[in-house]
């Protein structure tokens, strides 16, 4: 008796497969193009381009571009994530190209040590209200010094 029931069971769970399988390869079926696309005469010839007549339609303007100061360039430079604020991490990371200026014992060799507290103590000395974080004004303190012009010996 318990073999006829259990068989009886999964022959119903199969008869429900078998169901949602059929239903669901119809609904696919249903949705696919009809055949008759392909018997439609074609009057255009195939070398033939589309063409738009645009009338009146106007399109969007080009952005303009805005022209930046050169400090506003220096800055964008540290401000990678561009929310107009620059943080240590992104200090820290641009300022490989001034490693060799920064060997304070002369020897040739600098420890990232000495790389990190001169960068560093710049960033303490450029923040003014002691947030971590460089604003506009406070980064153009940190500008370079101009180069001394040189004297023509003649």
């Amino acid at each position: 008796m318990r073999g006829i029931v259990t068989g009886g069971i999964i022959v119903l769970v199969a008869m429900g497969i078998g169901l949602f399988w059929y239903q669901g390869r119809a609904e696919v079926e249903a949705a696919a193009p009809p055949a008759l696309l392909a018997e439609l005469p074609s009057t255009a010839s195939p070398d033939a381009l589309p063409s738009g007549d645009p009338q009146d339609m106007v399109g969007p303007a080009p952005p303009e571009a805005t022209e930046l100061t050169k400090e506003e360039q220096r800055f964008f430079r540290y401000d990678r994530d561009r929310d107009w604020r620059i943080s240590r991490t992104e200090m820290l990371s641009t300022r490989s190209d001034g490693f060799r200026k920064l060997d304070k014992d002369g020897n040739n060799l600098l420890t990232f040590e000495e790389w990190a507290v001169a960068t560093v103590d710049k960033f303490e000395g450029a923040d003014a209200d002691g947030d971590n974080e460089l604003t506009p004004r406070e980064f153009a303190t940190t500008r370079p010094k101009p180069a001394k012009k040189r004297k023509c010996a003649c």
